[in-house]
């Protein structure tokens, strides 16, 4: 945890990153894109593949991926065929996430901002998170996706708060980027290599970060 000078008490909105913070989704990701890659007749993602992949939208992925025009515009087809839908059940929810969102909901509001776009809603359908956010944007709510800052602009305006407000949980360098250039309060999850208000190893530790245990 970093020292920080930031004002927790005037704190009105925690919001969340989805792939890395709310859920493990290496295994579905994975398995999603070496499906398609499959389909193709190609090797599995490398490493830097998926690294790129885990923080990026599904259309910057399949292009980081696909380097060949031609296959890369099949492969976009073939996403409408291949839906990410099915790989929705391997994604797995954090540990304590719950807890921490019911600790949170009576003092604030709580919030997702994502790179991911069409799957978000089912996602939170699965794994019976519904109820637990106020407001839920994705790379298809906003002009432009992390690193822009626009996803969090968003949750200022909705909420009516200064971005100083929105206390931002991400785990990658978009993440970072866009919380800096919104000058939110931002806790990086499990990557010291931020630059970040706070550095936090469980979600667990949000609770004490806004003195809620």
């Amino acid at each position: 945890m970093t020292t920080t000078k930031v004002n927790l008490q005037e704190i009105k909105v925690v919001a969340f990153d989805c792939d890395g913070v709310m859920f493990d989704t290496r295994k579905a990701n994975r398995a999603y894109y070496d499906r398609m890659l499959d389909h193709f007749h190609l090797p599995a993602m490398t490493d830097e593949q998926f690294a790129y992949v885990q923080q990026h939208t599904v259309y910057r992925s399949i292009e980081h991926i696909f380097q060949d025009e031609t296959l890369r515009a099949q492969a976009l087809k073939q996403r409408e065929v291949l839906s990410y839908f099915g790989f929705i059940k391997d994604m797995e929810i954090e540990p304590g996430l719950i807890l921490l969102l019911k600790k949170i909901r009576p003092f604030y509001h709580t919030a997702i901002a994502t790179n991911r776009s069409n799957t978000m809603n089912a996602v939170l359908e699965e794994h019976q998170l519904v109820s637990f956010f106020d407001l839920v944007v994705t790379a298809l709510d906003v002009e432009n996706a992390k690193p822009a800052p626009d996803q969090l602009i968003k949750l200022g305006s909705y909420f009516s708060v200064e971005h100083s407000q929105i206390f931002y949980i991400g785990d990658s360098e978009l993440d970072e980027r866009a919380a800096n250039q919104a000058d939110v309060v931002f806790a990086a999850y499990r990557n010291k290599g931020l630059k970040a208000d706070f550095h936090i190893d469980s979600l667990s530790e949000v609770e004490s970060i806004l003195n809620l245990s």
